[in-house]
């Protein structure tokens, strides 16, 4: 029996983003030999990812993505959303008004009234107000396929996305970086890193935009801070602590509508809002702390702590859902006061050891976490008709909003956890997991002078089989369950059960090119129960009685194709539809089983070649790539559709120095008329015309 399977060599270290992870105990041991060049000193702090042990693509037995910086960068990937699109797996929703990122994985999204949940080094992030995801400040993406909830917990059924930040090192370096665009787009960008000691290390990360739009009357503000400190206690234990700030005015924008169920009519421009109603106010304060300690090269342990504020405020006119006539559609006007605190503290131990011929790899440990959901919604409906031919913006006073809905929802868990990879033979593993939740739900409806409370506990079960044939291809197959927690109440004023799923997926992962190229093959189900409808749009209360699944194929393959040339390419076809039938009262009819899902398209493809080459001795850099979309349900129970749409997209980059580089990017090359998401037949967000964008960036 071989037992030196996942035990890393000295010096062989594992890229967490930028930042190499050097385990401390082997560094212990050989620092005499690199003490002349190294001043025997840690040369990098790196962490290592939460939940997620230590495994080779090959011997995971679950479908897996990483999208690194330069992929993020070559992509022209400034927002969450903008990179989601490298992942066929991940489709678009409803942005609510461009406040929000909101995207279903292998067909499933979360809770519409909610932003779509994503990690951050591990923790939960994604379901405060924050305003859209900015890229600063974040050095990778992790799409972490199918259930996750036997070590994540609270997760949803299709997949996880765990964001990786920028952390300190101890080299010194930056960069500045300003970029001017089209609709009057202008951006500037900070990062730079140094040691402040032998065991200290800082990083700076800002950003700083104020932009126009293609859409009339537009305009939008954001800066973002992102400080981080690595503190490296001994050769074994360091300390990180993350701060991330963020502002953001961004006017509340519907987008468009189909008339009489047609797009096009009216143009991708046109405004329906009123731009007297000001921007929305979106702001972050979140502070992540993270202590990790190496026992010894098996070993390790990893505490974190993370406490994350945001908000969101301002008043908006909307569209509502009735149809045009004589040219005129009425609107209602509503404002919002959103706040919400989310706590997490996790710990776990993960280490190998053997039992008889058996080698186990472990992960133990247990989380908390506390989301605390204030919401103070007003709404005032009547004649506010605007024409969506010629709109006049400002023709009466802005009416005052009544009560609608004012309440706080405090949802409280505990869990923990084990996951054990047992290696069976050289080339066959078995991974078994399991978690306990207890979790707790307590909504205090301030408007009706409630208060319910209510608890549950879920056991979430994993299996995976995995087996390497060789060193560059393994098969595997994955079975888990997924359980997610519910916001809101019914009818009756008293929560829900959560959402539950099940996940099944078969795959092979296998590598060409002499390790450059790395794919993945998969095939996966997904059963989903427990799924919100609205029960009363007047009231905005709902009901947990929607089932429905998704099954189907996805291809990645990323890496080197030859000498400086690379691929990224990531296709998936996918069937979901509801399993049953229920009567949806936000439209007033009933959603007959079968109906394809929102915003789900049946095909997706992302591909991008990038070429480097040298000009005048300097580095030269061009690249293609296009995103295509199928058609897909445009108004949930109805056959209204989005239409298919392929955009593509250009870039050159060449090192006029040592320290200058000039960077010249255009989107959507054929200035295609295209429709990225809606919510309904009214509220449909068109994508951006060709634009141009020229990004200076000078380092040091």
């Amino acid at each position: 029996m071989n037992f030196s399977k996942g035990l890393k060599p000295a010096y062989l270290a594992t890229l967490v983003g930028s930042a190499l992870t050097i385990n401390p105990a082997v560094y212990a041991e050989e620092k005499t030999d690199i003490a002349d060049e190294e001043d025997e000193r840690v040369v990098v702090i790196g962490s290592r990812q939460a939940y997620q042990g230590n495994f080779e693509p090959l011997e995971t037995p679950q479908s897996e993505l990483e999208i690194s910086s330069e992929i993020l960068k070559n992509a022209g990937a400034l927002d969450l959303s903008e990179a989601l699109d490298l992942s066929s797996s991940v489709a678009r929703q409803n942005n609510f008004g461009g406040l929000w990122n909101s995207f279903a994985v292998r067909g499933f999204v979360g809770d519409e009234n909610l932003p779509s949940n994503y990690l951050v080094n591990g923790f939960n992030a994604g379901r405060g107000f924050g305003g859209s995801r900015d890229l600063s400040g974040i050095e990778s993406i992790e799409v972490l396929k199918g259930p996750r909830a036997a070590l994540f917990g609270r997760s949803e059924p299709g997949g996880t996305i765990n964001l990786v930040t920028k952390r300190p090192t101890f080299e010194t370096n930056g960069e500045f970086s300003f970029a001017a665009g089209s609709f009057d787009t202008y951006r500037l960008d900070a990062d730079y890193t140094a040691p402040l000691s032998d065991s200290v290390a800082i990083r700076l990360v800002g950003y700083a935009k104020d932009a126009g739009s293609f859409r009339d009357t537009i305009e939008s503000q954001a800066q973002g801070f992102s400080p981080s400190i690595a503190w490296a206690i001994t050769d074994s234990s360091k300390l990180i602590y993350e701060l991330e700030y963020s502002h953001q005015e961004v006017p509340f924008d519907r987008g468009v509508i189909a008339i009489d169920g047609v797009l096009g009519l009216i143009p991708e421009s046109r405004f329906l809002g009123e731009p007297g109603d000001g921007p929305m106010e979106a702001d972050v304060l979140g502070h992540q702390l993270e202590f990790q300690h190496d026992f010894n090269k098996d070993w390790s342990a990893l505490l974190g702590f993370n406490y994350r504020d945001t908000s969101l405020e301002g008043a908006a006119t909307e569209t509502g859902f009735g149809d045009v006539v004589d040219g005129e559609i009425n609107r209602f006007r509503r404002t919002r006061d959103y706040d919400a605190v989310y706590r997490v503290f996790r710990a776990e131990i993960t280490g190998l050891f053997e039992l008889g011929d058996l080698q186990h790899r472990v992960i133990i440990g247990m989380d908390s976490d506390k989301f605390e959901n204030d919401q103070v919604f007003l709404r005032v409906r009547g004649d506010q008709f605007i024409n969506v031919f010629n709109p006049v913006y400002g023709a009466y006073p802005l009416p005052t909003p009544g009560p609608n809905t004012d309440r706080v929802e405090i949802q409280e868990s505990v869990g923990i956890f084990i996951q054990d990879q047992i290696s069976l033979t050289d080339k066959l593993d078995i991974r078994l997991g399991l978690r306990y939740d207890d979790y707790k739900q307590q909504l205090n409806n301030r408007r009706e002078d409630t208060l319910t409370r209510q608890t549950e506990s879920r056991t979430s079960p994993q299996f995976g089989i995995v087996y390497e044939s060789s060193d560059s291809l393994s098969v595997y197959a994955a079975y888990g369950e997924n359980f997610r927690p519910l916001s809101g109440s019914d009818a009756n004023g008293n929560g829900f059960e959560p959402n539950q799923s099940t996940s099944m997926e078969v795959g092979v992962k296998f590598a060409l090119n002499n390790g450059d190229l790395f794919g993945t093959i998969a095939l996966f189900k997904v059963e989903q129960e427990n799924i919100l409808v609205v029960d009363d749009p007047q009231a905005f209360t709902s009901a947990a009685i929607g089932e429905a699944s998704s099954q189907g194929f996805e291809l990645d393959l990323n890496g080197q194709i030859a000498d400086g040339l690379d691929l990224w390419a990531s296709y998936t076809y996918v069937d979901a539809q509801t399993e049953n039938a229920f009567f949806d009262a936000n439209f007033g009819f009933t959603v007959e089983a079968g109906s394809p899902l929102l915003n789900i398209p049946e095909h997706q493809l992302t591909l991008q070649l990038v070429n480097s080459s040298e000009l005048d001795g300097k580095l030269f850099e061009y690249g293609a790539g296009i995103l295509y979309v199928s058609e897909r349900n445009g108004f949930f129970g109805t056959d209204f559709e989005l239409p298919s749409y392929t955009v593509a997209r250009a870039f050159a980059n060449y090192q006029v120095s040592d320290s200058l580089s000039v960077r010249f990017e255009v989107d959507n090359l054929f200035d295609e008329t295209y429709y990225v998401n809606s919510f309904a037949d009214v509220w449909v967000q068109p994508g951006t015309p060709q634009n141009f964008n020229l990004i200076a960036t000078y380092g040091f």
